[in-house]
């Protein structure tokens, strides 16, 4: 089935539920109901509150109209004719006035007949025929509130979400990893493992490491600084904090607007910085660089923040302060394609070693056909896509052309990732800008000793410390390979009077950089064993009779069993191999 017709028949399920509800709460207003990624949904004003209770009752009305219902009929009526219409609907009225206003036609589509019969204000886009509709491809999903047209300013309305797939059998499939996936909350084992937390005093959307969780976040930040420090970038560190002007020139402020923190500080005004980008612009400004020194590479893993409202904030993977592995490269253009052959390497080995290559694909985001709303001369725009294209076929880029899905400054490259239960995330990203350089004036001298102007690439791999740090959570439903894991051994003595044996063997675990812990609890070891496996620790040794006797120890593993017994020194190996490895 084409994604085409499938967001028809989720539209027009969208209208199916909007009849029901209609016929089973007549005193309800229907405003909007598009198609979604995984079904639909329609926002309605009720008097009457429903939950997910009333989903039978709902579902059963909405088969019954189905079977009176085929295509859709579609007329263009005038705004005189809207208005009676819909005359005692406020929100359809307030969408007519727009239709009206930019000089668009005003359709309704009608399915069914008599009792069945349906129309609403619509667009179009719906199946051509609802019989055809797999049976058990759909079902009502959940409720949740939702301002009218998403500013928080409107009324609160009533969203119904429904899902709808090709087959039962993909519905099934969905709802299987959905399951899987509320197993696998970041938050929930975020909180269980104890890697992160809130404060109501700090703020939503504010998170806090705790140890565990740092000991992650720093070994991601030590990898990616690792997969750069040989390849020509230098580390900077800028300040949280600027003057409002700084943000005005680089166009931020309009592009952000009441996203930004705002600090006042005596009869001063500052911004708490939304991007890394302005401040990179004048480091480099700051130097009188020469074609000879081009290009030059910042990488800076810093935090930025922005006002996300609340209702959008989500763990980790939705915050208000974001610490972004940023790197900027300011180069040629005739450069370009030199450096995103270095960077894609480094995104290569960074998703290999995330278990998380298979299934990806890239997206060549280009201009759209409306010149107008991207800046930069036309040969410069086809000479950075062209080199973009270029360097995916290089680098043998499982890559499709995004047409109109390029960034208002220039093209760029998104990297999009599948997790362990198969959904997609868009992590790394390599972009060109022509728009900053211009904006600050930079430039560098030429051969001819002229001013010229570089391009600015931007590039990210992990996306953000946060985001990722939550994808990573749940990709790995926290059993974290050994390098990331916070606790990477656990020492178990079987009773109290071996204790002193496993003490040894704890410090020099320890003194070889290797984080272990030790369980001195006066417990079975059954118990010990259980804790260790539910803590998702890699490994654990049992030290007992045998063990002390022959100065040996046992390993055993979390994703592989007993391992056997081996010496100290050997468990050093294994483990310091393995951790710097990154296995």
């Amino acid at each position: 089935m084409e994604i085409n017709e499938i967001e028809k028949i989720r539209h027009s399920l969208a209208h199916l539920l909007a009849a029901a509800i209609i016929q089973l709460y007549p005193d309800a207003l229907p405003t909007l109901g598009p198609a979604i990624d995984t079904g639909f949904y329609y926002d309605f004003d009720f008097k009457t509150p429903i939950s997910d209770k009333d989903f039978e009752k709902i579902e059963n009305k909405m088969r019954e109209i189905a079977k009176h219902w085929k295509g859709f009929e579609r007329k263009e009526i005038s705004l005189a004719e809207a208005r009676t219409l819909f005359a005692n609907n406020p929100y359809k009225l307030e969408l007519i006035e727009e239709i009206s206003n930019k000089g668009e036609p005003i359709t309704t589509y009608t399915s069914g007949t008599g009792d069945a019969e349906f129309t609403d204000l619509c667009r179009g886009g719906h199946a051509d025929d609802m019989s055809k509709i797999p049976a058990g491809s759909w079902k009502l999903e959940r409720v949740a509130g939702a301002y009218w047209r998403g500013d928080e300013k409107n009324k609160m309305l009533t969203r119904v979400y429904g899902l709808a797939f090709e087959s039962k059998e993909a519905l099934v499939a969905y709802e299987t990893q959905q399951e899987e996936a509320r197993k696998r909350d970041h938050r929930k084992l975020g909180k269980e493992m104890k890697l992160f937390t809130f404060s109501d005093l700090i703020g939503p959307g504010l998170p806090l490491m705790q140890p565990n969780g740092m000991i992650i976040r720093k070994a991601v930040e030590d990898f990616l600084w690792e997969l750069h420090k040989d390849k020509g970038y230098s580390r900077v560190w800028t300040p949280h904090i600027a003057k409002k002007n700084l943000y005005e020139t680089s166009g931020h402020a309009a592009k952000f607007g009441e996203e930004l923190f705002r600090v006042k500080g005596g009869d001063e005004e500052f911004f708490m910085k939304p991007m890394n980008c302005p401040h990179h612009m004048q480091i480099f400004a700051d130097n009188q660089f020469s074609y000879k020194d081009m290009p030059v590479r910042y990488f800076e893993p810093a935090t930025i923040y922005r006002y996300e409202k609340a209702g959008q904030l989500s763990g980790l993977t939705r915050v208000r302060a974001v610490t972004q592995d940023d790197g900027h490269l300011f180069c040629r253009i005739s450069q370009i394609n030199q450096e995103v052959n270095t960077i894609v390497p480094i995104v290569r080995q960074f998703f290999t070693t995330m278990h998380m290559m298979e299934g990806y694909w890239v997206r060549l985001s280009v201009r759209g056909k409306d010149k107008s709303l991207y800046i930069g001369e036309d040969d410069v725009w086809n000479q950075a896509e062209e080199i973009l294209e270029n360097a995916a076929k290089e680098n043998k880029l499982n890559y499709k052309r995004g047409e109109g899905e390029a960034a208002f400054y220039g093209p760029k490259l998104d990297f999009m990732f599948k997790d362990a239960i198969g959904r997609e995330w868009q992590l790394a990203t390599i972009q060109c800008d022509f728009n900053l350089p211009e904006r600050f004036d930079l430039s560098f001298v030429n051969e001819k000793g002229e001013k010229e102007r570089p391009v600015v690439i931007h590039r990210a791999i992990s996306g953000s410390l946060e985001r990722f740090m939550g994808v990573m959570i749940e990709h790995f439903a926290g059993n974290f390979p050994t390098w990331l894991a916070p606790v990477q051994v656990k020492v178990i003595p079987v009773r109290t009077n071996h204790n002193d044996y496993a003490r040894k063997v704890y410090e020099t675990l320890k003194m070889n950089d290797i984080r272990a812990d030790f369980d001195s609890d006066d417990e079975n070891l059954g118990k010990k064993v259980r804790s260790a496996k539910n803590d998702k620790i890699p490994y654990w040794i049992v030290i007992g009779d045998k063990e002390v006797e022959a100065q040996v120890v046992t390993l055993e593993s979390r994703d592989g069993g007993q391992l056997g017994q081996m010496t100290v020194d050997d468990l050093v190996a294994k483990l310091t191999q393995e951790i710097k490895e990154r296995k």
